[in-house]
């Protein structure tokens, strides 16, 4: 379920750093990286992706990482990260506040304002010739958080626990998918995501005293993303409806149809785009490239090719035999 999306080391030692800022921008997040000595810098990247909510683990050399208002009008992914130490130590400057983060510490930043992460290795590793760290950084849209961008805005760049209580589970259940991954499957990331995603919502409620202020809406949107997950885990069943999905989560259909309102979507809609980018997604990916179009469809819950064909090009504007034939070429 992780995959390695970096590996400096296949790189020549000349452009590694470049390449390295080069796959920040791909990212969506472009950064400025330094160090001291760049002829040595070496970095790899490990990540998952639990249905939006981003886990990475960084193991790299001592250096900078800087994000300044000219890249952020370059590209933002506007999410909330948190960042944290597993070997070395890690510190996160932003909004005139800068955390200092040594073991059992974590830090919020967004990436909509300026900031700088400083990531050092410890005396041990500088010692022994290793001269690197590990950080874990986990990533989610301030769109999925219940707390305004105020509030959370009280706590960027500051250290909070990662060592007891609720902040504690939050580092540990992350720690965990980039340590000892193996015990999950892909068809895990959903509920993994929801997971993250409430832990996230309690620790920072926690730590700005609002525990009275999340409930009914963080109750709200936690089912809607329950839902949603439960949607893009049976969506290739053909006759998937919003009564069964109303059945699976103990709520009328009416409700139902209030909580997808309230986002300005229709249930129906919402799992027909769900299907549509699943496809276009399977289309592009080199490894499935021997599977027929009809399966592809008939795996992303369409029981009819034409329907399909016709719905992928008036969301597309391309049918999906010239789309795979395009996407394919660009990843060869």
């Amino acid at each position: 379920m992780i995959k390695t999306l970096f590996r400096s080391d296949d790189l020549p030692p000349a452009v590694r750093l470049n390449h390295f800022e080069e796959f920040q921008t791909i990212t969506r997040n472009p950064m400025r990286v330094t160090s001291d000595r760049p002829e040595d810098y070496h970095a790899t990247v490990r990540a998952v992706d639990l249905d939006g909510v981003k886990v990475a683990e960084l193991a790299c050399s001592p250096s900078e990482l800087h994000r300044s208002p000219t890249l952020i009008r370059k590209a933002d992914p506007e999410v909330y990260s948190i960042v944290y130490a597993l070997r070395g130590e890690v510190g996160v400057a932003q909004s005139g506040r800068e955390a200092a983060l040594g073991p059992g510490r974590f830090a919020l930043y967004d990436s909509s304002i300026p900031f700088h992460i400083r990531i050092a290795a410890d005396a041990e590793a500088e010692a022994d010739g290793r001269g690197t760290a590990t950080v874990v950084r986990a990533q989610v849209p301030r769109t999925s958080l219940p707390l305004s961008r105020d509030r959370v805005a009280r706590l960027l760049a500051l250290p909070l626990s990662g060592r007891q209580g609720v902040g504690g589970l939050l580092t540990q259940f992350f720690t965990s998918l980039t340590v000892d991954p193996a015990g999950y499957r892909p068809r895990d990331a959903p509920r993994l995501g929801t997971v993250g995603l409430d832990l996230l919502t309690a620790t920072l409620a926690h730590h700005l005293d609002a525990d009275d202020r999340v409930p009914g809406e963080s109750d709200r949107r936690t089912l809607v993303l329950r839902v949603k997950a439960f949607i893009r885990q049976h969506l290739h069943e053909p006759r998937l409806s919003p009564s069964d999905i109303a059945a699976a989560h103990h709520i009328s259909v009416s409700y139902l149809h209030r909580l997808f309102q309230a986002h300005d979507l229709t249930v129906s809609a919402w799992i027909r785009h769900q299907r549509l980018e699943r496809a276009r997604r399977d289309l592009a990916d080199p490894a499935l490239r021997t599977v027929p179009v009809h399966r592809i469809a008939a795996d992303c819950g369409f029981s009819d090719h034409a329907t399909f064909t016709r719905a992928f090009r008036a969301a597309y504007d391309i049918p999906p035999r010239d789309f795979r034939r395009q996407a394919l070429a660009t990843s060869a």
